[in-house]
């Protein structure tokens, strides 16, 4: 909890802000914003924040060539399709779209959401009409929504043709959702694993957000162990040379949909995968407000270098003659105002903008019209970056232990917490068993053979001997965790024979491609259970 001047200058009372994103936007309008304006932040960097940047809930980047499997994806986490989804070996999806919660089921168009305040998204109609045409929300009621926001962009493609065929600049639009965005996503098909040109330089426009940055090597099912090992391999090969940083990026392997696994040879290795990367989303709304604050103070210490550098370029130059020529001296000459900057000011080589960027966006640019140097404002930003940031620190820790450390429920996320299907279960630590209903009665002979075989004790199996049988099936955890929930009826963390059926007939269920339901309903209830269920 912090205090704030008031506009007359005078101390008043500490005024207590409910929430971090309260005390961040504050921080922005009084402190760091006057700095960004009077410097043209803006037109060289990244556009002004608003209130929706600050108040919206986490949101996740899936970026990836095409066919790797994004779309697949998002329904897999959800449970659900969503309107617009289009799922093909071909490039489908040719259009960004922001997955987000609400309470009717539908899609807002790019031009639409551009103006909507509540929206994170205003600044988008800087890429102009051929973006905003490619450009949708897809709104539904989905529990797992409710946690976060999902953005699907377009399959990235090879060749200089589909580059120039887009109309706008993919590669910065990524960088603008790229700083914005709580995780991004690299999904890789593990059987085709060529990394294009528009792929090798959208990582890069990726670059300063790696600690945002997972991957994930997908349909990792279709291949066996020995070549599991080399795909794996080349692909840290290839990350390693355009991802320049001496940490190793974190990768996921597995397959990331509901369908049996076409190789169940790495069954175990997949399960693991695939709750740590559930885990890490499952964290996101947790930590959404630290990675507001850490990305408020990456942004104010390139708007600190940034006015340093339009200052300097100012100085330089010439009052009345020879101002192109100097122009083009200073801008050939960058590198050096950087050092010299650099040495003057302490200032760490990493907070100073791309070299080559910044010379190009300084060939547009009239500098005799930039302004001086402004001590006052550059005072304002430090003493934000000095002593408001580390006071709104202990807001962010407070706000982070009132939150459950697995914020995202709903989807799939509910098949990683059940049973001997869910995250760390041991033998013998079955959680709950649901029962089905009397439509398993015509085949409950055939799944009797198979629970007598399993060593019933007191009439029941432990989760333990249920899981061996139940993963024959090939279903992914997530599925047969939500089974286990559904076919524990009387929660004992065993399974009788009516349970074990049902728990065979629902797998049934799923491998005809049907979905399963979300509670068990009353049909399927077994008749010596009803009543019974808790």
């Amino acid at each position: 909890m912090f205090s704030w001047s008031n506009k007359e200058g005078k101390k008043k009372d500490p005024e207590l802000f409910q929430t971090v994103s309260d005390g961040l936007k504050r921080l922005y309008r009084t402190k760091l914003y006057p700095l960004e304006d009077t410097y043209r932040f803006h037109e060289f960097h990244s556009p002004a924040l608003e209130d929706a940047d600050f108040d919206n809930k986490p949101m996740v980047l899936l970026v990836g060539q095409y066919s790797t499997g994004k779309t697949t994806f998002i329904r897999h986490i959800m449970e659900q399709d969503f309107p617009g989804m289009r799922i093909g070996p071909e490039p489908t999806t040719d259009s960004f779209i922001a997955v987000m919660h609400g309470e009717q089921e539908g899609i807002v168009p790019g031009n639409a959401l551009v103006v909507d305040p509540k929206k994170p998204f205003r600044k988008l109609n800087a890429f102009g009409n051929a973006f905003l045409n490619r450009f949708m929300c897809a709104q539904m009621p989905n529990p797992v929504l409710e946690s976060i926001s999902i953005i699907d962009t377009p399959g990235i493609l090879s060749g200089e043709k589909q580059r120039i065929s887009r109309g706008y600049d993919f590669a910065a639009v990524l960088e603008w959702f790229a700083e914005r965005v709580d995780r991004i996503i690299l999904l890789f098909d593990a059987h085709k694993l060529d990394i294009s040109d528009e792929f090798s330089e959208v990582i890069r426009a990726l670059k300063n957000h790696e600690d945002k940055m997972r991957v994930v090597l997908n349909k990792a099912d279709q291949i066996g162990t020995q070549q599991l090992m080399r795909v794996y391999g080349a692909l840290m090969w290839s990350l390693g040379k355009i991802i320049n940083t001496p940490e190793v990026v974190r990768v996921y392997i597995g397959s990331f949909w509901a369908q049996p696994l076409l190789v169940p040879d790495n069954r175990k290795l997949f399960e693991a995968e695939e709750q740590d990367l559930f885990r890490d989303i499952q964290s996101l709304p947790r930590n959404a407000a630290l990675r507001k604050l850490n990305d408020l103070i990456k942004r104010a210490r390139l708007a600190k270098v940034h006015a340093y550098i339009i200052s300097s370029l100012k100085k330089e130059m010439p009052s009345v003659f020879g101002k192109e020529n100097k122009k083009k001296e200073l801008i050939n000459n960058l590198g050096e105002i950087y050092l010299k900057i650099e040495k003057e000011h302490q200032i760490s080589p990493g907070d100073f903008p791309k070299l080559n960027k910044m010379q190009e966006l300084l060939a547009g640019q009239d500098f005799t019209k930039f302004p001086a140097i402004k001590p006052k404002l550059l005072e304002a930003v430090e003493s934000m970056l000095a002593n408001d940031i580390a006071k709104l620190m202990t807001m962010v820790r407070q706000e982070e232990a009132a939150m459950p450390s697995q914020a995202v429920k709903g989807g799939a996320f509910e098949g990683t917490a059940n049973g001997p299907f869910g995250h760390g279960y041991g033998e013998g630590a079955g959680e709950g068993i649901d029962e089905l209903e009397w439509v398993v009665a015509r085949d409950k002979p055939k799944y009797d053979e198979i629970f007598y075989t399993l060593s019933p004790v007191n009439g029941k199996v432990s989760g333990a001997m249920a899981k061996k049988e139940m993963v024959k099936s090939k279903l992914p955890n997530t599925v047969l965790g939500k089974i286990w929930k559904l076919a524990d009826v009387d929660k004992d963390g065993f399974l009788d024979d009516e349970e074990f059926a049902l728990a065979n007939h629902l797998i049934k269920v799923k491998l005809e491609g049907h979905e399963l339901p979300a509670e068990l309903p009353d049909h399927l209830v077994p008749p010596s259970k009803r009543g019974q269920q808790l």
